[in-house]
């Protein structure tokens, strides 16, 4: 099993899953068909199915393009949201793909019908894969769209949180810095963020990608998956884990970007008025 990482508009990430005897392949979040069927040619495999992890059109708006470019093309996932979708699944749906085994796990609350997709081969001696959507991010987690704190605290303890500790966390969403840096302020003396941060840092320097994480270095720097630490209830001020998972994802929500000088070159580009054609209205 392969997985090709694919990065796509702002920060978004489809993956390509390819089954490595077969040649066919299982695309996850296909946001971007053009930039997918251009990996697909390039690794001269078949598309066989799309995995949606939920309805949001940087994760799905690609379905119905390529269920018309690809006949056949089979569309999974747990919401009637989903563009192309032929296959809604439940929690803990297994799917077979050749040798490729998928169970599907439900955690809603980003969206009401966000699925996960946990991957793997039998008698494969490489780690599990955990395709996560925008339910747990590296060194952090979804915003509450459409559900709670309660089912956030489901959704990373007991479903996600209980899978191999060696699975490979490979998320929708580029934001690991941003997410470390919250880290660093709610925990200032642990040195596993520090040094995760400082690597992430480097990654992003180099525009390269941060995933994948595992599920074990997660529960040491990633604050939404360390609830029951004593930092963490100092921080917020609270014991209950599910109160502390809700203040977390408040003060993330209000978490501000420290300020970033601009570039003296736009700006100066602005001043001379280089912009002004592409800011006029039409």
């Amino acid at each position: 099993m392969k997985v090709k990482v694919i990065s796509v508009l702002e920060d978004n990430y489809m993956y390509l899953v390819i089954e490595e005897s077969t040649r066919d392949a299982i695309a996850v979040d296909a946001a971007v068909p053009k930039r997918l069927l251009e990996i697909i040619r390039k690794e001269d495999v078949v598309l066989r199915a799309i995995l949606t992890t939920h309805h949001h059109w940087d994760h799905a708006r690609g379905n119905e393009e390529l269920a018309r470019l690809c006949p056949g093309l089979r569309v999974y996932g747990a919401d009637e949201r989903i563009g192309a979708l032929t296959h809604r699944v439940t929690h803990g749906q297994e799917l077979t793909f050749g040798a490729i085994r998928v169970r599907c796990l439900f955690t809603p609350c980003h969206t009401s019908g966000h699925m996960c997709y946990f991957m793997w081969e039998d008698g494969s001696p490489d780690a599990p894969a955990l395709f996560s959507g925008d339910t747990l991010f590296v060194g952090g987690c979804g915003k509450f769209f459409e559900g709670t704190a309660e089912q956030m605290y489901t959704n990373l303890t007991q479903i996600l949180g209980t899978l191999p500790k060696e699975t490979k966390v490979f998320c929708g969403h580029e934001c690991t810095v941003r997410n470390l840096k919250f880290a660093l302020k709610v925990e200032p003396e642990n040195e596993v963020v520090k040094k995760k941060l400082y690597w992430a840092k480097q990654r992003d320097d180099e525009d390269l990608p941060t995933v994948p994480s595992t599920l074990q270095e997660e529960f040491l720097y990633n604050p939404f998956l360390r609830v029951t630490e004593e930092a963490l209830q100092k921080f917020t001020g609270k014991t209950d884990p599910v109160e502390v998972l809700r203040s977390l994802r408040s003060e993330k929500d209000n978490f501000k970007k420290p300020k970033e000088r601009p570039n003296p070159q736009a700006m100066l580009a602005f001043d001379w008025g280089l912009f002004s054609p592409f800011l006029e209205k039409k």
